[in-house]
């Protein structure tokens, strides 16, 4: 079973702001499925960079306006 990924999206938000796009017209101008945008959307996975920057260019934006990481206590480094 495939672990879910601790990255966030905002892909539908930008699919209904960008003219109400469909989940199957995004997956077109990606050249993936139907399917696969839906798991991404839902978290249950994770594109490849590759995927990700397609999946931005198609909504219109940039990579940190589709994706979020969580930033997380360990992550942070402690400077003096």
């Amino acid at each position: 079973m495939v672990k879910p990924t601790r990255v966030t999206n905002s892909i539908r938000a930008l699919r209904f702001a960008a003219d109400e796009m469909t989940q199957a017209e995004l997956a077109e101008r990606v050249g993936v499925t139907r399917q696969t945008i839906i798991a991404i959307e839902q978290g249950k996975y994770s594109p490849s960079l590759e995927i990700a920057f397609l999946i931005a260019r198609a909504l219109g934006t940039t990579l940190d306006d589709v994706f979020q990481y969580p930033i997380a206590h360990h992550d942070e480094e402690h400077t003096e």
